[in-house]
């Protein structure tokens, strides 16, 4: 069984009239390796005429952003020309590259008439190699997200990248990123076996889960040792769960803004990059 280190709780830190708790960076945690940065917008209810999520265009570089939309929708725009909005249940997977700037906003219906949003965003590393690679973006709604069924029902795994029992997830990670938004059902029971040499990102959005016999309350961040292979998974009640596991990059981290690189030199040359066009042009 592996062995919980610490478990983490968020910081409550809003944006305008954005309810929003980071689960990673925070006091306690630097990050867990190669998973760097969540925020857990809402939930929260808008009202008709609202001005929407407050992401206007901003530029990122050296790692990638997993959108996921629990309630409400996401208009993304981006200076490679990409834009789509995705409704609640869908994910938007962006990797930054070189470089690109993008906006993240509400739907013109959305600010209209207002309604519940919730919504996760996650940063994953990118390796040194990688920091300079082509940009992309892909969005995918609920239906092209494949759902395994487990435990008579009261269990559901939703595949967004990596393998389960041979089912593929609609992204693919160049570093083996496996990620799943779990549902349960109260009383649902879930057993996962992961590598020892594997990071895992473990963030409970909701609910009550009891983690190879420990107490997990919703919002919580759970850190684990590298040692054992197997977790035991038991709801107490409906709940969800962003999970991850991946190969750690073990390489250095120096983040600053939206830039995420090796080296101060490479930070300084992404805003010098950014502020000389090197970004593209933002049209929309």
């Amino acid at each position: 069984m592996k062995t919980i280190k610490k478990i983490h709780r968020p910081v409550y830190e809003p944006i305008q009239d954005l309810v929003t708790y980071r689960a990673i960076p925070t006091p306690s945690i630097d990050y867990i390796d190669p998973f760097l940065f969540l925020n857990h917008h809402g939930p929260q209810t808008y009202s008709p005429n609202n001005s929407g999520l407050p992401f206007g265009p901003h530029p990122h570089r050296g790692m990638e952003t997993v959108t996921f939309i629990l309630e409400g929708d996401i208009a993304h725009f981006d200076s490679s020309g990409e834009e789509s909005v995705i409704q609640a249940g869908g994910v938007q997977w962006m990797t930054a590259g070189r470089g690109l700037i993008h906006a993240e906003v509400s739907s013109y219906e959305f600010k209209q008439d207002g309604g519940p949003l919730e919504i996760l965003q996650l940063w994953i590393n990118l390796p040194a190699r990688s920091k300079m690679s082509k940009p992309f973006y892909k969005g995918v709604q609920k239906e092209a997200i494949p759902a395994v069924d487990l435990d008579e029902g009261k269990v559901r795994v939703n595949l967004i990248s990596g393998d389960w029992n041979g089912v593929k997830g609609p992204f693919h990670s160049d570093i083996g990123v496996q990620l799943l938004t779990i549902d349960f059902k109260a009383e649902g029971n879930l057993k996962l076996e992961i590598p020892e040499s594997n990071n895992i990102f473990f963030y409970l959005i909701r609910g009550e889960l009891t983690v190879n016999g420990q107490q997990v309350q919703e919002k919580s961040l759970v850190e684990f040792e590298n040692n054992g292979q197997k977790l035991e998974l038991e709801s107490g009640k409906q709940s969800l769960l962003l999970f991850g596991s991946a190969q750690p990059l073990q390489e250095p981290v120096v983040s600053q803004g939206p830039f995420v690189m090796n080296t101060r030199e490479e930070i300084k040359q992404a805003y010098e990059d950014y502020q000389n066009g090197k970004f593209g042009s933002w049209m929309h």
